[in-house]
């Protein structure tokens, strides 16, 4: 009797264990509130418009990181008083990395449509989903 209540006990402790989220998967979380927070602080009037990625195939995503993370570079904060957070959203999403394919991509940056700061951030949060 007593081990079916022990294993029981251990049962039902071992069910109600939460299940921790892949490292992969907290990553891609905090990428894409970086992406969110910079989509309220972009400069988006007057700005330089940015080549935008779009309908993706699967051969096409490390050369749609690629003009992602190049357009980034080019994103400018609203106000100087968020220059510092907006520094290091823009250094954070700059170090993101994506294996490169065998197969080689035809389309180019350059191909892209150009689109506004905040178009372009929302194009990136497709990608990273």
């Amino acid at each position: 009797m007593k081990r079916m209540i022990i294993f029981c006990m251990l049962f039902f402790c071992s069910c109600m264990v939460p299940t921790a989220a892949s490292p992969r998967t907290v990553k891609y979380r905090q990428i894409l509130k970086t992406i969110e927070h910079l989509e309220t602080t972009v400069k988006d009037k007057d700005a330089e418009l940015l080549h935008t990625p779009e309908n993706l195939v699967e051969g096409c995503l490390y050369t749609a990181l690629t003009c992602f993370k190049k357009g980034i570079q080019k994103l400018q904060p609203v106000s100087s008083q968020e220059n510092t957070k907006f520094t290091k959203a823009i250094r954070l999403l700059s170090k993101l990395t994506f294996r490169n394919p065998e197969k080689q991509c035809e389309s180019t940056c350059e191909a892209c449509e150009k689109k506004t700061p905040k178009e372009f951030l929302k194009g990136f949060a497709n990608l990273i989903k």
